[in-house]
């Protein structure tokens, strides 16, 4: 049997582009699981990201759209001071 760490789903991971990306533990009724691993199956995604993709359309619908950061210009960053 596994054990988990006691804070794991409050810690964030490095992602690229240096987003930290929280760790969550789901339970799932197993044919929950089974009915969105098919779906993630057929749409070419993994079973984590189409919950990912299904909540941020539900907060799109919800008028809750997490806007994501406007992407810094190109070159160096301008100088402070």
């Amino acid at each position: 049997m596994a054990t988990e760490e006691p804070d794991a789903g409050a810690r964030g991971t490095s992602a690229p582009g240096g987003s930290a990306r929280k760790q969550l533990l789901l339970r799932l009724d197993p044919t929950v699981h089974a009915a969105l691993a098919k779906w993630a199956a057929d749409d070419l995604r993994s079973v984590n990201a189409q919950i990912e993709v299904l909540l941020r359309r539900a907060l799109v619908e919800a008028g809750r759209d997490p806007k994501p950061q406007p992407m810094r210009g190109r070159g160096r960053p301008p100088r402070e001071g």
